[in-house]
C-alpha cells in the first residue's frame, strides 16, 4: 500500500513539474516568437520534453493559454487580499499601490498580456475574456474614485471614464518601457516607474500641488 501511494505521488509530482515548466517555455516562447506564431513543438522543445507530454496537460495551445491567464488572475487576487491594499484614493498611498501593483503584474506577465491580446485579434473566445477582464479592472477603479466624490473632492470626469484613463495610460507606460525597448535600453528603475505614474495620476484627479 505504502509503494502504490509513494508511486501516485511522485507520478503526480512529475506531472505537476511538466505542466509548470510547459507553461513557463510557453511564456518565453510567447515573448520571442508572438503567441500568434508560437507551435506547440516549440513550446515543448523549449520545455525539454517530449511533443506528446503537451496532450496529457493541454488539449490545444488555446488551452494553455487559457491556463495562463487562470494564474495570472488568480496572482493578482492574492495580491488585492493585502493588508496594504487601501480603496480609498483620497490618499496618495492608495493610489501609489495600485500603480505599483500593476507595474508588478505587467513586468511579470507581459508576454501573457501581449500574448492574450494577440489571441483575442483571431478568437472570441480570447476577446470576450479580454473585455471582462478589462470591465471587471475599471469597475474595481471607478468604486475607489468614488472615495474621492464622497470626501467631497473633484474628479476631472466620471468615476468610470477617470478609471480608463488612468488605466489607459498605465498599460501604454508599461509597455513602452517593459515591452517597447530591449532589455539594455531600459534606463527607468521599477521606483522611479511608479513615483513618475503616480505623481502623474494623483494630480491628473485632483489637480497639480498648491503652489505649482
Amino acid at each position: 500500500m505504502g509503494g502504490a501511494g509513494t508511486t501516485a505521488s511522485t507520478r503526480k509530482a512529475r506531472s505537476a513539474e511538466t505542466e509548470a515548466a510547459l507553461k513557463d517555455a510557453a511564456k518565453r516562447v510567447f515573448a520571442r516568437t508572438g503567441y500568434l506564431k508560437a507551435k506547440i513543438t516549440d513550446i515543448t522543445a523549449e520545455a525539454g520534453r517530449a511533443a506528446g507530454s503537451f496532450y496529457s496537460h493541454f488539449g490545444s495551445k488555446e488551452d494553455l493559454l487559457e491556463a495562463l491567464l487562470v494564474d495570472m488572475v488568480d496572482a493578482n487576487d492574492v495580491r488585492v487580499e493585502e493588508p496594504e491594499h487601501s480603496p480609498d484614493f483620497t490618499d496618495p498611498a492608495a493610489v501609489r499601490w495600485h500603480v505599483e501593483m500593476y507595474w508588478r503584474f505587467f513586468s511579470a506577465n507581459r508576454s501573457v498580456v501581449a500574448a492574450l491580446h494577440q489571441a483575442a485579434l483571431v478568437d472570441p473566445r480570447f476577446a470576450d475574456r479580454l473585455r471582462q477582464l478589462v470591465d471587471s479592472d475599471l469597475r474595481d477603479l471607478a468604486s475607489h474614485l468614488e472615495h474621492i466624490r464622497a470626501a467631497s473632492g473633484r474628479l476631472p470626469g466620471d468615476p468610470l471614464v477617470v478609471a480608463s484613463a488612468m488605466m489607459s495610460l498605465m498599460n501604454q507606460f508599461a509597455a513602452v518601457w517593459l515591452t517597447g525597448r530591449p532589455p539594455e535600453d531600459r534606463s527607468l528603475s521599477d521606483e522611479e516607474a511608479v513615483d513618475t505614474l503616480t505623481a502623474f495620476i494623483v494630480h491628473g484627479i485632483s489637480g497639480p500641488p498648491q503652489g505649482s
